[in-house]
């Protein structure tokens, strides 16, 4: 299929890419899947409490065994007490297990994702970058330019460190290249930018 390809100035051009990757079945049910799997694998619980081995205080019996009237107790170190232990808290270890994502699972996602922002004009291809852009200020105009200022940059290697510096302080702008992103990335943000040699690449593995 033929898609338009543009250069740094805004000029356009054409550039065949497979239908496999550009062109696929969109596949809504399937993407969700993966977004859901993808969610639930990065959850981050960490919570923590302390157990009673881990008070830091003296040991010393608080009150003699017998003769007070009182229970029996050891430490102020147990649970009961205020700055006492945590029984049977959270220890900061997962306690869940991880949602398998296959790997078909993962292209066929992506693939559908790729498909619907050209459906919908948002996703660009553009020559690989040539020269080294060091000013935040020029690649921020040309992200204007492009109506890109939400956007994923998926690079080839020269083109990601010759533009790495001016993107990296720029909100809402993520770079990236073939074998570090995701269907969560393509989801996450409005457009999607892939370098000439980047989609190329992409190209091969379907």
């Amino acid at each position: 299929m033929k898609i338009d390809k543009l250069n740094i100035e805004g000029k356009i051009n054409t550039i065949e890419v497979s239908d496999k990757v550009v062109s696929a079945k969109i596949n809504n049910k399937l993407v969700s899947n993966v977004l859901y799997k993808t969610n639930a694998n990065y959850k981050g619980r960490k919570a923590k409490t302390k157990q009673k081995n881990e008070i830091k205080g003296s040991t010393a019996k608080i009150y003699a065994q017998k003769g007070t009237g009182n229970a029996r107790h050891a430490s102020k170190k147990a649970p009961i007490f205020v700055g006492g232990g945590v029984a049977h808290g959270p220890k900061g270890e997962p306690n869940y297990k991880k949602r398998k994502l296959n790997k078909s699972e993962k292209k066929l996602s992506i693939a559908s994702l790729i498909t619907k922002k050209n459906v919908t004009k948002d996703l660009i291809i553009i020559d690989d970058f040539q020269k080294e852009i060091l000013k935040t200020k020029e690649m921020n105009n040309l992200l204007i330019k492009f109506e890109a200022k939400n956007s994923i940059i998926i690079a080839d290697k020269i083109s990601k460190n010759n533009i790495f510096k001016s993107v990296k302080n720029i909100p809402n702008v993520k770079i990236t290249d073939i074998n570090h992103f995701s269907a969560y990335d393509l989801a996450k943000f409005k457009k999607v930018i892939f370098t000439e040699t980047s989609i190329k690449e992409l190209e091969k593995r379907y």
